[in-house]
């Protein structure tokens, strides 16, 4: 097996767990979502912290807070990351996975937004024409249930402004990520001492799921990781719809969350400007530019 199938493996492999993680966070819908969430902070910092000191690169963590601007960086990123967290478990646990799903479809057109708002990157006349349609498909979400579906959006600004900041952080991910959790765990242990409702004492099962939100985090992040570096980032793009399709999938066959029609008029929307940014991407144009 070549390094590239491995890497293709690898990241099939993450956004499978992405995409079947509202099975194992609907387990946790009893519990509430801000107490979930300090868990998932703390045992992914456990999960992390663990994987550098076994490679010996924990001390990597103190170049972090040697700059302060990279220092401030991670802290605005840990608190984008966290409020990514928060969304996501309330969704599941509120029986929105299906609105979850549609946030990460869309999440690569707010990414193309940010990056004309922020970056100052050029938009091709068929990413203009999709992020139209993505557009398009909120307002009619927004229009027919009459509310604005405000967690799929949330979960897609959150994450897409998560990924600008990791453009300006010099460490890893896997240290990076490290950090972030490193500098939220004081506050999550806090929260857990002051307010928290004591779910990991209920019973040995809400422990357990408790404990597995670190690996649930960790491992698919180092899987991710790992293809970064051996697949190219056209395939990346490609292959990361697997994750909000899956999601999509668990919330509609296992969940069991009404798919009305007008998520039947949006999704369609959404999938096909998805597929005019995947074009604009892959066309052998959009290559030439790439390379001048």
């Amino acid at each position: 097996m070549t390094e590239m199938q491995k890497g293709i493996l690898a990241l099939i492999l993450a956004c499978a767990i992405w995409g079947l993680a509202p099975i194992f966070y609907r387990e946790l819908s009893h519990v509430a979502p801000s107490e979930v969430l300090v868990h998932r902070t703390v045992w992914s910092f456990v999960s992390f912290g663990l994987v550098l000191a076994l490679q010996g690169r924990f001390g990597e963590i103190r170049t972090g807070f040697g700059d302060k601007r990279q220092l401030g960086i991670s802290c605005f990123s840990s608190l984008t990351i966290s409020l990514n967290w928060f969304i996501f478990i309330f969704a599941i646990g509120a029986g929105r996975a299906l609105e979850a799903s549609i946030g990460y479809y869309i999440y690569p057109l707010v990414a193309v937004v940010i990056g004309l708002v922020v970056l100052r990157e050029r938009l091709s006349r068929a990413q203009g024409v999709a992020v139209g349609l993505a557009t398009l498909a909120v307002l009619v979400l927004t229009a027919g249930l009459g509310v604005t579906p405000w967690i799929s959006l949330v979960l897609a600004v959150s994450f897409a402004t998560y990924g600008l900041l990791k453009r300006w952080i010099d460490a890893g991910p896997v240290v990076s990520v490290t950090l972030e959790t490193l500098l939220l765990t004081p506050f999550a242990l806090a929260f857990l001492a002051i307010w928290g409702q004591g779910a990991f004492f209920w019973g040995w099962w809400e422990a357990l799921l408790l404990i597995l939100c670190g690996p649930v985090t960790a491992v698919p992040l180092i899987l991710f990781s790992y293809a970064a570096k051996r697949v190219p980032m056209s395939s990346m793009g490609l292959i990361q719809y697997l994750n909000p399709t899956l999601q999509f999938l668990v919330a509609w066959l296992v969940l069991l969350e009404p798919v009305s029609h007008w998520h039947a008029i949006a999704l369609p929307m959404i999938w096909l400007a998805l597929a005019l940014y995947s074009w604009s991407v892959l066309s052998p144009s959009a290559r030439g530019r790439a390379r001048t």
